[in-house]
């Protein structure tokens, strides 16, 4: 059934991957009958330094997180805003992806449907042409200021959204249904503190700066880092 009352979300990140990556700043449009109805945005300390890359690319910094909150302690007012709207956004299983996994993390339930906007591109869109938000946005004429940031992007998958809705909805409504959103995660085991013993001890001898926080790491976060560091530096030699 077409649908035109949802939350358009839209994350920036660490990185692409959910798995090894965080979040750094969430926003959410909630729409109404095709009108946004509230809107929502925060950022969040990653429990870790940015690159430079990221850093460029959103414009954001690692003093405007260091005293923003953990996302542990925001997901669940974020969960209780989506309701039982569907998530509307430009490839929503990545955002989907980061969202279930603190979601789950947090011990919430996270099961969405979704509706994807470049989905709906790359069936509205000539074949040829790159089916990015922005590039989208310029062939349907749609203001992209400010892109690169959470609620500016949000904002403009929804506007997107309204545009291929109401042109191409009435002719085919199978398309605009939302679909259920599939991402399988477990909740992450919080480190142990002989983890955190091993890592103090290994940074300590190679003299190391890390540039996360080690309380945030999860189990497998922090052997994957111990592992790194063992191969690069090498294991503690006994003298």
């Amino acid at each position: 059934m077409l649908t035109n009352s949802y939350v358009a979300v839209d994350l920036e990140t660490t990185g692409l991957s959910a798995k090894t990556e965080k979040i750094i700043e969430i926003a959410a449009v909630k729409v109404v009958n095709g009108c946004i109805a509230e809107e929502k945005t925060i950022l969040i300390n990653p429990g870790r330094k940015l690159s430079t890359e990221i850093s460029k690319l959103t414009g954001i910094s690692d003093d405007m997180l260091e005293k923003k909150p953990m996302i542990g302690q925001v997901i669940g007012e974020y969960a209780e805003f989506c309701e039982g709207l569907p998530l509307l956004g430009h490839n929503i299983l990545f955002d989907y992806s980061f969202l279930k996994r603190a979601a789950v993390n947090a011990g919430l339930n996270f099961e969405k449907e979704g509706l994807d906007t470049l989905r709906l591109c790359r069936k509205f869109m000539p074949e040829k042409l790159s089916k990015s938000l922005g590039s989208a946005c310029s062939y349907f004429q749609v203001s992209l200021n400010g892109a690169h940031r959470a609620l500016h992007d949000a904002r403009a998958a929804h506007e997107l959204y309204q545009i291929l809705i109401n042109r191409y909805g009435d002719s085919q409504s199978d398309i605009f249904s939302p679909q259920k959103l599939v991402y399988k995660v477990k909740k992450e085991q919080s480190a142990t503190k002989r983890q955190k013993e091993v890592l103090h001890e290994l940074t300590k001898y190679h003299k190391i700066n890390l540039t996360v926080q080690v309380d945030c790491l999860s189990r497998n976060e922090i052997s994957r880092l111990t592992d790194k560091i063992i191969s690069q530096y090498g294991r503690i030699v006994k003298r």
